[in-house]
């Protein structure tokens, strides 16, 4: 198996350690995965986890001189301000949908990228990509409809209106990515990444202070550590992935992580997703990445000219 595959694999395996313990600290005492944990809110969570993040990027950013307010600071404040809500919403996700589902819709940015940027940098989309982005918003329909789909009452509930929170959260999503794209040639990654816990920190610092905080016990600062560092591990091994290879060859790999946490809502959170509730998620997964795939050929066919 070659480097970049095995770079994705890696990325993807540490984003699902930090989906998993996101989900755990949301739970709290709800979950059993870790008996005596307490129920933390979403902001608290992303605070922990920018306050690890931010310090990493300032430590690069020192080491390297790079600019620290970077120098296209329009974008760079859009991807920070578009890219924390979007975060933020997707924990609330994670909180509140089978992580396999909650997952799954995040991986609807890509094509919200792609979207946005026909309107920004006036990208050409095939009819093709658009077949593809309507079999993903196909499956989206049918997830938000599944709750009423199915007779079963021993799946996992899954609520139509987190569903369109996590919409949502990809749509914001692909803003912060065109904002990277259009930073790409005047600001270092490592200012880029900087900027989203430069937005989310005191924004969450400002909730934990005046709304809620829950100091962390024992094993729980464990968790908070992991959720921060993984978070650098995931990126920093995607990156290496997205080096290492051709963009067509690594892709596919990335989507595997529906199926780790199709297995780990399984196993550990015992969430049982109904017929019409795989069906959807397999619907996504074959718009998203049939999109994807057919960008990056496109990509690559030019680059061979």
């Amino acid at each position: 198996m070659n480097k970049g595959i095995v770079y994705i694999l890696i990325s993807g395996i540490a984003f699902m350690v930090v989906n998993l313990f996101v989900k755990i600290l949301a739970s709290g005492p709800s979950q059993q995965v870790i008996t005596g944990i307490q129920s933390y809110p979403v902001p608290e969570i992303i605070l922990f986890r920018s306050l690890i993040t931010f310090l990493i990027c300032c430590a690069v950013i020192r080491v390297k001189k790079i600019p620290f307010f970077g120098v296209n600071k329009k974008w760079l404040l859009i991807r920070g301000v578009f890219g924390t809500t979007a975060l933020t919403m997707f924990f609330f996700t994670l909180d509140n949908l089978p992580i396999a589902v909650a997952t799954t819709v995040q991986y609807l940015s890509p094509v919200f990228t792609v979207i946005i940027a026909t309107f920004l940098v006036s990208e050409k989309v095939r009819k093709i990509q658009w077949i593809f982005m309507l079999v993903a918003f196909s499956g989206i329909a049918m997830l938000g409809a599944s709750k009423f789909l199915s007779q079963n009452t021993s799946v996992s509930n899954i609520d139509p209106l987190w569903v369109l929170l996590g919409v949502l959260s990809a749509v914001l999503s692909g803003v912060a990515y065109n904002a990277i794209v259009k930073c790409q040639n005047t600001d270092h990654p490592v200012t880029v990444v900087m900027y989203f816990p430069l937005i989310a920190t005191p924004i969450m610092l400002a909730y934990v202070i005046f709304v809620e905080f829950v100091m962390p016990q024992g094993v729980e600062w464990l968790l908070v550590l992991i959720i921060g560092v993984f978070t650098q591990i995931a990126q920093i091994f995607m990156t290496k992935a997205f080096h290492s290879d051709n963009t067509a060859t690594i892709t596919p790999f990335k989507y595997f992580g529906s199926i780790y946490a199709f297995f780990i809502g399984l196993f550990l959170f015992g969430e049982v997703i109904s017929f019409y509730g795989i069906a959807s998620i397999i619907l996504i997964l074959i718009g998203v990445l049939g999109n994807a795939l057919f960008k990056n050929s496109r990509l690559k066919i030019q680059m061979n000219k």
